[in-house]
């Protein structure tokens, strides 16, 4: 990983122009076909990583309504291209969404790729309402801080997993019941829920299985599910990848600058010290996401 000038981006037909504020880092996006190929699996190297954005709108192509020039917004953008870690990144108008008007850029950045992932396997793929109950893995990680508090938000019985030194801060964001997966198998006392959300994968996700209420639901984000599997212990099993919306960003700003969901941040690192930074995310055991800054 290098810090060198790359080529202005094109923008192409209903695209903005984003002067890039702050990237959020997701470590794992290094060992992602797509971060260095294009949709086709041609290669595309050099590539730009990080793939959530938050910056000010500088240009507008044709089509590219919804937006006016200095607008603060940021957004997911699609993996198969280059990413925010730059100067300027150009994306569809219609994945983009205003900022959240409480939140800084910095503070913003961190919100898309985990905020839209927690959203989605909770309430897209689970399909969970309130009354229910839900068993969040890696509660302290870049999706699990979204996940626990999205999920009390919607009125949920929450049960995390966490290390000790985290639990606190699962509770703090809303967590009904926090398990020390180093000292209690979350197995031995967890039965009967409507959902499990796994970040984990491996041994975590096969004994998340036993967990389950019948025609409950294990959504997974790291690992493949088996369908015979799910099938035969009459559950479902879904395994997602994440997907740009709008109107789920705007959905996730409006709980954002309501005082119903926050961001938690590791650390910060200027653009200039990239590697570091991505170094620095993949040692692992983070609470929340590392974001780069951009720009002034």
């Amino acid at each position: 990983m290098v810090y060198e000038d790359a080529p202005m981006p094109t923008l192409g037909p209903g695209k903005l122009l984003i002067k890039v504020r702050a990237a959020g880092i997701t470590p794992t996006e290094l060992t992602w076909g797509s971060t260095f190929t294009d949709s086709d699996r041609k290669s595309r190297l050099p590539s730009i990583p990080a793939f959530e954005v938050s910056g000010t709108v500088e240009k507008m192509a044709p089509g590219a309504a919804g937006f006016s020039q200095g607008d603060g917004v940021y957004a997911l953008l699609n993996f198969w291209r280059d990413g925010a870690a730059a100067e300027y990144v150009t994306a569809l108008a219609a994945e983009m969404a205003p900022k959240p008007k409480s939140l800084d850029f910095v503070q913003s950045a961190v919100v898309p790729l985990s905020g839209l992932t927690a959203w989605q396997a909770l309430f897209d793929h689970a399909k969970l309402s309130g009354g229910g109950s839900v068993l969040v893995h890696g509660a302290a990680g870049g999706v699990g801080t979204y996940a626990v508090q999205l999920a009390k938000w919607k009125g949920l019985h929450v049960i995390a997993t966490c290390s000790k030194q985290n639990a606190d801060l699962a509770s703090e964001l809303g967590a009904d019941e926090v398990i020390d997966y180093a000292n209690t198998r979350f197995d031995d006392v967890v039965r009967d829920v409507d959902a499990v959300l796994d970040t984990v994968g491996g041994e975590t996700l096969e004994r998340s299985w036993k967990v389950l209420r019948r025609g409950g639901t294990l959504v997974t984000i790291v690992d493949d599910v088996q369908a015979d599997k799910a099938a035969g212990l009459g559950v479902n099993g879904i395994s997602m990848l994440v997907r740009p919306s709008q109107s789920e960003l705007n959905e996730l700003a409006r709980l954002i600058d309501g005082g119903e969901l926050r961001p938690i941040i590791s650390g910060v690192f200027p653009l200039s010290r990239a590697k570091e930074a991505y170094q620095r995310a993949l040692a692992g055991h983070n609470r929340g996401k590392f974001a780069m800054t951009v720009g002034a």
